[in-house]
């Protein structure tokens, strides 16, 4: 790391360890959003790390944002994941929207609080957007916007929201646009948080658009082009999810190992059992190379390099390591880590989560098969 990436670990270590963690067990337990912790990160400038310093943002990459993510998500991947998708929504506005709309969008949310959501799931409509039901149909200088999306984050808070809609279902992807919707305008609505296992701190809703009208001006690149934009996005914020599981991962790794050193049995800590070694080995293994193949998608993405394989295979590995290192942490912990009465039991539900969202295990497996096959397919044979 560079020295200015050194102070950014610091501080968002001092963030995290200081204003997320002493009220994370309790928004998890009441499943409340924290809405002072929110607006401290905005002061932090962790909602807008990506965005220019000419609209007000911190102009950081994508690595150095990923940077944060490990250490904001060690304090709780829930409160992490709500800064997260803020910066999922507005990235497709730093990268392809108008000078109108971003001093109309960006600068705002750089100036005070506020934060935003991205709207691209139904409750029907996962791994497969293209045949989203959600419909934005042209009349005059507005788009008419009606469905529902699902499993939004932020839905109850956002100044506005970034949504996917189809023009023509039969066109599958290539109907599909994205629109900037005001929370404020006319026929949005949002229903209530839904009751999660993990992550719990996350304001998580579904979100009605009902006969909205949203200003044509409010399109983001083009008709056709939306799929597109929300690919796009995924490969720069695949990294970020990869190395928030990192986190997650490294909190229990950490607190297993301080536990084994402690925890007696047979008339010695457990962490002299080489069956208990093994597990920390691996979890320690594990966690090293999730990070660095996360950081190598991270530092593409900053190079303008196309990094799809690599952001779903740092996605999908650190995800599975995350999932695996916080099992292996209770299972250290014994019955006491299946108890809320030690933090384990919390980062294994929120681990979880984070193999199905951002795109599923499966499909990040899917991705990389196909990249493989078009390359292998571009490589003269021998």
């Amino acid at each position: 790391m560079t020295s200015e990436q050194q102070e950014l670990q610091r501080r968002s270590r001092r963030f995290a360890n200081e204003v997320i963690l002493p009220v994370a067990a309790k928004h998890d337990r009441d499943g409340t959003f924290p809405l002072e912790v929110m607006e401290k990160a905005h002061q932090e400038g962790f909602l807008t790390p990506l965005v220019p310093k000419a609209y007000g943002g911190q102009g950081l990459g994508v690595l150095d944002n990923g940077i944060i993510a490990e250490e904001l998500a060690a304090g709780c991947m829930g409160i992490y994941v709500s800064i997260f998708v803020s910066t999922l929504a507005i990235y497709p506005i730093i990268t392809f929207g108008t000078e109108n709309q971003k001093e109309r969008f960006l600068k705002p949310l750089c100036s005070k609080f506020g934060l935003a959501s991205y709207c691209l799931s139904e409750l029907t409509v996962g791994s497969d957007p293209a045949s989203m039901k959600t419909t934005a149909t042209l009349q005059g200088d507005y788009y008419l916007l009606n469905g529902t999306k699902m499993w939004i984050t932020n839905g109850g808070y956002a100044d506005f929201y970034l949504v996917f809609a189809t023009t023509d279902p039969q066109k599958k992807h290539k109907g599909i646009l994205s629109l900037i919707v005001p929370s404020h305008l006319e026929g949005v609505s949002h229903g209530e948080p839904i009751d999660k296992m993990g992550q719990r701190a996350s304001n998580t809703t579904a979100v009605k658009f009902d006969q909205v009208k949203v200003p044509k001006e409010n399109l983001l690149a083009g008709e056709g082009e939306g799929f597109k934009k929300a690919m796009a996005a995924l490969d720069i914020t695949r990294p970020m999810i990869a190395l928030g599981a990192v986190g997650v991962a490294r909190s229990a790794m950490e607190l297993a190992t301080q536990y084994a050193k402690k925890r007696i049995q047979f008339g010695i800590p457990i962490a002299q059992h080489q069956a208990i070694q093994f597990l920390l080995a691996d979890m320690a293994k594990d966690i090293e190379a999730a990070r660095l193949l996360a950081y190598k998608a991270a530092w593409q993405a900053d190079r303008g390099v196309k990094n799809s394989k690599e952001a779903a295979m740092a996605k999908a590995l650190a995800t599975d390591v995350a999932m695996r290192v916080t099992t292996d942490a209770v299972q250290i912990y014994g019955g006491m880590g299946y108890t809320k009465w030690h933090p384990v039991e919390k980062l294994m539900r929120d681990a979880k989560v984070t193999q199905i969202y951002e795109g599923t295990a499966q499909v990040m497996r899917l991705i990389i098969a196909r990249q493989m096959l078009q390359e292998v397919e571009r490589v003269a044979p021998l």
